[in-house]
């Protein structure tokens, strides 16, 4: 009689456990690469906070926290993709039309073979337009995971199908008046909500906050965040392994479109409207902040807590350059600069990580080779 074994699956590669060296290796990389940024935030408040006056003032960090919530959000969804070794440049007109389409219920839905008008309440209109984002979200999850379509063309592609529908559903025309709603419609009571301001902070603060901490848990305590890392460092032995690598990678961009679409709903609040143009340069905003936080564009490296920091940057920096008076457009190659450069030094640490495994490779072997022949 003969008995066969079974050799254990090959483990994903990923970010190794916190005991092990490689993990020790990965959470020394990550803290490394987050006090960069960090530096970097605290350098752009010193001088900001040197150049005026009323920089760090109460009002002024207010305003601060609150657009860093909203790239923020947007950025962790971006953080998921990245990860994974994607790209989502479709976020930005997601969160125009989240809002295009929160606005269209606000005005009422006229019912087909009737002349009948109907006036969603508040929460519906909220769970139906942040779907609409999701949505999105799993409209580019399926062609990019089933079809194998490239996440750049896809999504960039996306990119001008949801601003189109969102032109569309407004018509040229900014929705404004009808998001207060009316008592007799039973649909007010949306800036009541999403305009508060809770303990002192924006709504959009506590979303941030409450994103961060799920998204954390996720990626560093549950399957679906060890599988996220494993694809994005090398998705073939992933996928011996065993990792559903195709769904996860619907998955990330279903929960891309969901940031997308509650930064959607948040934003349109806090400007009291929708419009055609709302979430504009969103998409870059959340790639650099993922980017200076430490994650490889390459995918399998990246921190919620140094994307979050990265989003700080963009803000501060955005904000200080309006403070002291930068003109809109030197603003834009201000930040563009910013991101190439946050690029630039993700691309020299990697060149310089891989030659140091390319030498302690070729040392081994020489070691090896050197006990052999002894």
């Amino acid at each position: 009689m003969t008995t066969t074994s079974t050799a254990p699956a090959p483990q994903a590669a990923g970010p190794g456990p916190a005991g092990t060296k490689a993990g020790r290796s990965f959470n020394l990389n990550s803290v490394l690469v987050e006090g960069r940024a960090l530096i970097a935030l605290l350098i752009i408040i010193a001088i900001f906070a040197v150049l005026s006056d009323n920089y760090l003032t109460a009002g002024n960090l207010t305003t601060i926290t609150k657009q860093v919530a909203f790239n923020a959000i947007v950025a962790l969804g971006m953080l998921l993709v990245i990860l994974n070794g994607g790209i989502d440049l479709s976020v930005g007109s997601t969160v125009g039309l989240t809002a295009a389409v929160a606005g269209t219920l606000f005005r009422g839905l006229n019912l087909p073979l009737t002349e009948a008008i109907m006036f969603p309440q508040v929460w519906v209109i909220v769970v139906l337009s942040v779907a609409v984002g999701m949505l999105v979200g799993w409209v580019n999850g399926l062609l990019i995971a089933r079809l194998n379509l490239a996440p750049f063309i896809t999504t960039l592609g996306m990119l001008y199908v949801a601003r189109g529908l969102t032109e569309v559903l407004l018509n040229g025309q900014n929705i404004t008046n009808e998001l207060s709603g009316q008592p007799y419609l039973n649909n007010t009571g949306f800036f009541t909500v999403f305009a508060s301001r809770p303990l002192g902070l924006p709504i959009s603060a506590w979303v941030m906050i409450l994103f961060a901490v799920v998204f954390s848990i996720v990626l560093t305590r549950t399957p679906f965040g060890r599988w996220l890392y494993a694809t994005g460092s090398n998705e073939r032995a992933a996928q011996l392994s065993g990792v559903p690598v195709k769904r996860i990678r619907t998955r990330i961009y279903v929960l891309s479109g969901l940031c997308a679409g509650v930064v959607g709903i948040l934003q349109m609040a806090n400007i009291s409207s929708s419009t055609a143009d709302l979430g504009t340069y969103y998409e870059l905003n959340a790639i650099a902040a993922v980017v200076i936080g430490g994650a490889a564009l390459s995918g399998g490296r990246g921190t919620v807590r140094g994307t979050i920091i990265g989003a700080f940057v963009i803000g501060f920096l955005a904000n200080g350059l309006v403070i002291v008076g930068v003109s809109p457009f030197w603003q834009k190659v201000i930040t563009g600069a910013v991101i190439i450069l946050a690029v630039a030094v993700d691309q020299i640490q990697q060149i310089i990580g891989r030659r140091r495994n390319a030498r302690r490779a070729v040392a081994a072997v020489r070691q090896g080779t050197g006990a052999k022949a002894g």
